[in-house]
C-alpha cells in the first residue's frame, strides 16, 4: 500500500513564501514522476509542477517563475517552494506520484495525497 502525505500548508500573507512537502511511503519499487496540483473552490484541479526521478522539471506557463519543484530521491519526498504568493494562489494543493510497484510489473500506478490547504490572505 502506498501513501502520500502532504505537509506545510497554512495561512500566509500576500507576497510571502511557503514550502510544501510530500512524502511517499509504503511498498513500491520506484517513483517515476511526482507532481503538484491545486484546486481552488469552483475550479478544476490544475497542474502546478512536475518532476521526474531524473530531475527534469516542467511548469505550465502560468506557474513559471514563482514555483520551484524539487525531489529528494533518498527520502521519496517532493517539495514545492512557492514565492510571492497572492490570493489567487489560495487552493488545496495535492501531491501525485506515478510509480512502479515491483521490478516485474512495468505498469505505472498513480497515487494522490489528501491535500493541504494554502490560504493567502492579509
Amino acid at each position: 500500500q502506498v501513501q502520500l502525505v502532504e505537509t506545510g500548508g497554512g495561512l500566509v500573507q500576500p507576497g510571502g513564501s511557503l514550502t510544501l512537502s510530500c512524502a511517499a511511503s509504503g511498498t513500491f519499487f520506484v517513483i517515476n514522476t511526482m507532481r503538484w496540483y491545486r484546486q481552488a473552490p469552483g475550479n478544476q484541479r490544475e497542474l502546478v509542477a512536475h518532476i521526474s526521478a531524473g530531475g527534469t522539471t516542467y511548469y505550465p506557463d502560468s506557474m513559471k517563475g514563482r514555483f520551484t519543484i524539487s525531489m529528494d530521491n533518498a527520502k521519496n519526498t517532493v517539495y514545492l517552494q512557492m514565492n510571492k504568493l497572492n490570493p489567487e494562489d489560495t487552493a488545496v494543493y495535492y501531491c501525485n506520484a506515478n510509480l512502479r510497484l515491483s521490478p516485474t510489473d512495468i505498469s505505472n500506478y498513480s497515487y494522490w495525497g489528501q491535500g493541504t490547504q494554502v490560504t493567502v490572505s492579509s
